[in-house]
């Protein structure tokens, strides 16, 4: 009887698989190419397979999926996402198609050996600081750095000396210049270089020096000569370049990029422009300077365990749409972000951000409306509920698009129809404006992971001025901190934080979300880290 019964389950499920492997075959789309994704093509080998799991995840191949979810995004995703185990690959101990796939990477972008991030470019910027820096160390790192950085700073026990990065006033974002400096990307390695002296002066090195390029906003810095100059002093160079990953593949932009400057590492979110699914990044190394070893532990230390194949798939297959046109495939994007701008700069009341002292990302439209007497969150607001436009970035003072690989004129049209709108009905409106913070370095008083690990309490918001700040309050996006834990809280701070609040800007890092109070650092203030 158990015989009899078992052949006739055996039979349904050898339907239900041959079926599967059909639908898998004829579904799943993989571009010509003269070489195939390698992990694409092994997910979709695997998964047309006659095999039965007994492991996870628990979906079963989508079998058991949740309803609510697969009626919407359908089985297939479920039937690629699988867990760990030989067929597949392993993300910690590659020697498949994983490996295949980041040696591929690596070649497209120049880099010594690529690895692939299921937790974002934050897990390989917390990995690249935990790589070159021990606790105490100083790693010299620009303020408005992404808030990454300084949860890395925390993980590291590193001590930050921060580079002042210069504000534009008018745009209230990174970026300007001191009156003796050309240009900003000079402005940056001058910066770089009195930090070094700075520390020679007190018989200290830095271990690292950390700089973003492009910015969220899309200013490039002079890489060149800041690796130049690290590089005479055998200190290695990150980038944060999460939003820069496509710089490489179009003729005006691929001198900008950080490995072919120099840099010694370099993190790129690669779904912000290359097309993989969110959260997958990668992390680039070269030259001889940092070790890829700790690299490669670091990365074990913060990935998870159970990698998301799919994620880890995005990235093959990003690379390899990439690789089929790498000097072509972002020309009509370069063309629509230009044509784009000069149709909003034409428009009465609207500024269109131009970098005039250094190069920037050609993707990036930051539009200023303060002129019509909107923040950037009012005027965001309008554009969403009236002309279903959906931003990257609102500011205080101005809105940021991003133009990607398959935008269309349409779309282009439709936003300048509805900048159009804000400008006929807003034009006349006086300005009631959030005065950009002048305040951008504050004093710190405890290094970020003596911080994180002192006794805590809460202060009343309009009480905490003089305190020493617990936790870290960053307006997101973009993802920069007005105040870092162990810096004082100022009053200057706080009444920005609160404009910002009450014209639709959203915080993150903070307990309290209304803003009623503050976390500070508990008495007596010490550093547990040792040194600051």
């Amino acid at each position: 009887m158990f015989r009899n019964h078992g052949i006739r389950w055996n039979k349904d499920v050898k339907a239900e698989l041959e079926d599967k492997k059909r639908h898998v075959n004829d579904n799943m789309f993989i571009p010509d190419s003269k070489e195939s994704p390698p992990l694409v093509s092994r997910l979709k080998a695997v998964a047309a397979r006659n095999d039965v799991y007994f492991q996870f995840p628990s979906h079963n191949q989508g079998r058991a999926a949740p309803s609510s979810l697969s009626s919407i995004i359908g089985v297939q995703p479920f039937i690629y996402d699988f867990t760990t185990f030989p067929a597949v690959d392993n993300l910690f101990a590659p020697k498949g198609p994983i490996l295949d796939a980041q040696k591929e990477a690596a070649k497209l972008f120049g880099a010594k050996e690529t690895w692939f991030l299921v937790g974002g470019t934050t897990c390989g910027i917390q990995a690249s600081i935990l790589a070159t820096c021990s606790p105490g160390d100083t790693l010299i790192i620009q303020r408005q750095a992404h808030k990454s950085a300084f949860s890395g700073l925390v993980l590291s026990g590193a001590i930050p000396k921060y580079i002042n990065t210069e504000f534009d006033f008018d745009w209230d974002i990174p970026y300007g210049i001191t009156p003796s400096q050309a240009t900003l990307s000079s402005f940056h390695a001058w910066q770089v270089e009195k930090a070094i002296k700075e520390l020679d002066a007190e018989g200290k090195k830095a271990s690292a020096v950390f700089i973003t390029s492009p910015t969220y906003n899309g200013i490039c810095s002079n890489l060149e000569d800041i690796s130049d100059l690290c590089h005479s002093r055998n200190i290695p160079l990150t980038v944060d370049e999460a939003h820069g990953a496509h710089l490489r593949f179009h003729r005006s932009s691929s001198h900008l990029s950080a490995l072919h400057q120099g840099a010694d590492i370099s993190i790129q979110s690669t779904h912000k422009v290359l097309g993989s699914l969110t959260q997958s990044s990668m992390l680039h190394l070269s030259g001889k300077i940092v070790d890829r070893e700790r690299i490669s532990q670091c990365l074990q230390t913060l990935q998870t365990t159970s990698p998301n194949y799919l994620l880890l798939a995005s990235l093959d297959a990003a690379r390899a749409q990439i690789s089929e046109q790498p000097q072509s495939i972002f020309n009509k994007p370069f063309e629509l972000a230009m044509e784009a701008k000069a149709l909003v700069e034409a428009i009465p009341g609207i500024t269109v951000f131009n970098s005039s002292t250094s190069e920037a990302n050609p993707l990036r439209l930051t539009v200023g409306v303060w002129k019509l007497g909107l923040s950037g969150f009012e005027a965001n607001e309008i554009l969403t509920k009236d002309y279903g436009l959906i931003s990257e970035v609102t500011g205080t003072r101005s809105i940021l698009f991003v133009v990607n690989l398959e935008t269309s004129k349409d779309d282009i049209v439709r936003l300048v129809s509805g900048l159009k709108h804000l400008s006929e009905t807003h034009i006349s409106i006086q300005v009631d404006d959030i005065h950009p913070l002048t305040e951008t370095n504050p004093s710190m008083r405890l290094s970020p992971r003596g911080a994180f690990f002192a006794s805590k309490k809460k202060v009343r918001f309009e009480e905490s001025i003089g305190e020493v700040c617990g936790e870290l309050i960053c307006p997101f996006p973009p993802g920069i901190p007005l105040l870092v834990p162990g810096e004082v809280i100022t009053e200057e701070v706080l009444s920005y934080l609160l404009k910002l609040k009450n014209k639709g800007g959203f915080v993150i890092g903070v307990a309290d979300s209304t803003l009623s109070s503050i976390v500070a650092c508990g008495n007596p203030i010490v550093d547990f880290s040792g040194e600051l």
